[in-house]
């Protein structure tokens, strides 16, 4: 008796509503009962189109739109049959269209498309409507493929650490150099919101609306390249037209809708996969990411699949070109870009002047590229750097040498290519004379020991660590919990002068003075520099810390201290990494004590998602010294 209750009211919702026009009953009942026949409600393409997924404890499901008019019975958002049989009714709509309103139609274009396709709608008994704002908005984007884009870590804005994914509309007849000017749909949080923490914050917990939007790609690319120096890879999808239209065609429906954005799981990532999926039934791309949807695992849940990437395109950054003009350049020619730039001597120096042709001309187009580069991420180095931009370029155009564009090449592991980006560790070792067995898991991402390969180079972002571990004379406990540990070792050379930090929170286990060791909240933070080599195979830090611990098992319940670590880098091989470092802090309010570390890591890599780890320490805590080390195999998945 309870299956009839949506068909009832979707009979009543549209006899009682003045936006509804004639209304063929007993064809609404047939379509209805059709529908029911061949279970619409429940296939994968309704339930992709309403974006419901399974509840996490009881039964059915709920959708995640958060709109109220995106769903149109009452009880929509956690029942598909209810839904569909409340939008077959409201297609019968008599609302015009305008630029205010759409009638559902042409505001549900997707599911019209596809119910349509399902059940053969009748035109004479269900007429179908003009939906000219849609069909004017297809034409404008003149679509004839998709592309994936993904725009690497920037790790000085909280929204974008991990990457960020966008889908490009290519138009017919594009090409590589009229590719920019195509549309780009991308999913953000909806704020105006500058300060990084209260982003993280209310991003954690759902503060802000989330929303699909559009716009020319040329755009993003330039504040991904120019202003934040991401390189941006595009990953061209193997789709037909009418894969292309299915997902145009949502894209449309979820233009008007917003979602409650969450930092971890309804993000970018989750909902361009979400929308993404519709384009073929078998494509399921967001089921696996239940508790989070980390940007380059949803690239990898792409390219994943069969017969979907046709292509990869990979376009750096203007960082990356301006690091690859340098290094084509001898010390010498470094020094004339560096001086040209800040207008230490002018374009015409007799010291450029006496370089060969061609390599005057690299000095040239170098500096200008530096300039632009600096204009673009707001540093004031010279008091008119258009006017010094424009100087450059007349000083190369009278160099009669043929310009080119840097072939960078690309990076041979792309980001969908690199280990898995959450982890779980096996060890065994001993700390201070007591042996013990340690299990370790990390939600996500990567630490400046695991491979860089498919990762920025000296980024550390972990979240949700922690590390288990016994001893052989007392209980299973929890060593460390770090639900955040970001570090940036960015290297610094005479172009790049980029700070290098670090931030830590969380609990670990601490010395107390009765020989206790309480796990105690934990907060650490520092500011330095880093540096590398030429061949990049080595990385040097230097950094000032700060450093506080919380509990009542401490002298007065808590330590604060100041001090300083350093350590370096170096990549015996691709396969071998090792890290040494010294550390030093001295906790000068609550419980009084200066700890030292000085460590030695060794990664070897077995494998894509396999690695071996040693690492070694000589500590003093509370006057008393010791000795730790530990082995553990790495896995990543």
């Amino acid at each position: 008796m309870r299956s009839i209750w949506p068909t009832l009211f979707a009979i009543l919702f549209i006899s009682q509503n003045s936006a509804f026009g004639a209304v063929d009953d007993t064809y609404l009942a047939e379509l209805i009962a059709n529908a029911k026949k061949l279970q619409i409600a429940e296939r994968p393409e309704w339930l992709k189109l309403m974006h419901y997924v399974p509840n996490l404890i009881s039964s059915g499901v709920h959708g995640l739109v958060d709109s109220p008019q995106f769903y149109n019975a009452p009880d929509g958002k956690n029942n598909p049959q209810s839904e569909l049989e409340a939008t077959l009714a409201s297609f019968y709509s008599d609302i015009e269209e305008s630029n205010t309103q759409q009638n559902p139609q042409c505001l549900f274009v997707a599911r019209y498309t596809w119910l349509n396709e399902q059940l053969a709608f009748d035109p004479q008994r269900l007429p179908r409507r003009a939906c000219k704002r849609y069909l004017q908005w297809h034409a404008s984007l003149d679509p004839s493929g998709l592309t994936l884009i993904f725009a690497s870590a920037y790790l000085n804005s909280p929204s974008s650490m991990y990457g960020h994914p966008l889908v490009r509309v290519d138009a017919k007849d594009q090409n590589e150099h009229t590719r920019l000017l195509a549309y780009a749909i991308t999913f953000a949080a909806n704020t105006d919101e500058t300060n990084g923490l209260a982003f993280a914050v209310n991003g954690l917990f759902g503060g802000y609306p989330g929303a699909f939007s559009i716009m020319p790609y040329y755009l993003k690319v330039r504040e991904y390249s120019d202003f934040e120096n991401r390189d941006i890879w595009e990953f061209q999808m193997n789709l037909s037209p009418e894969e292309v239209d299915r997902v145009l065609r949502h894209a449309w429906e979820l233009g008007s809708a917003y979602y409650q954005y969450f930092f971890f799981d309804e993000n970018c990532a989750y909902h361009l996969l979400g929308l993404l999926q519709v384009a073929r039934p078998e494509l399921d791309l967001t089921s696996q990411f239940r508790w989070w949807a980390i940007p380059s695992d949803s690239v990898r849940a792409i390219t994943r699949q069969p017969d979907i990437v046709k292509g990869v395109v990979y376009r750096p950054s203007s960082a990356t070109l301006v690091r690859h003009r340098l290094k084509e350049l001898q010390e010498p020619e470094r020094k004339l870009v560096k001086d040209l730039s800040v207008l230490h001597i002018a374009a015409d120096n007799p010291a450029l002047r006496a370089l060969p042709a061609e390599r005057a001309a690299s000095v040239l187009e170098a500096s200008h590229d530096y300039v632009n580069y600096r204009r673009a991420i707001g540093k004031s180095d010279v008091a008119e750097p258009a006017e010094l931009a424009r100087e450059l370029l007349t000083a190369r155009s009278h160099i009669a040498v043929v310009g080119k564009v840097p072939d960078v090449p690309m990076p041979i592991v792309h980001p969908d290519q690199g280990h898995g980006s959450s982890r779980l560790t096996f060890g065994a070792g001993r700390k201070d004379g007591q042996n013990f067995q340690e299990l370790g898991t990390r939600a996500t991402y990567h630490d400046i020991m695991d491979s860089d390969d498919g990762y920025a180079r000296g980024a550390q972002i972990e979240f949700f660590s922690i590390r288990l571990r016994h001893y052989d004379f007392s209980a299973t406990r929890v060593e460390q919990f770090t639900p955040v540990n970001i570090l940036s070792l960015t290297p610094r050379d005479d172009f790049f002068q980029s700070m290098s930090w670090r931030i830590v929170a969380g609990w670990q286990r601490v010395r107390a003075a009765n020989g206790d060791e309480p796990l105690a909240m934990a907060l650490d933070g520092g500011a330095g520099g880093s540096w590398s080599n030429e061949s990049n195979t080595a990385l040097w830090y230097a950094l000032f810390d700060g450093s506080t611990r919380i509990n009542s098992s401490l002298a007065n319940g808590y330590t604060l201290g100041a001090g300083a670590s350093a350590g370096g880098l170096y990549d015996i091989n691709p396969r071998w990494r090792l890290q040494g470092y010294v550390r030093s802090m001295r906790y000068f309010l609550g419980q009084l004590d200066t700890t030292q570390t000085l460590g030695l890591e060794q990664r070897i890599s077995l494998g894509r998602d396999v690695a071996l780890r040693v690492d070694i320490a000589r500590n003093r805590e509370l006057q008393h010294t010791y000795n730790s080390g530990l082995v553990s195999v790495l896995l990543y998945f």
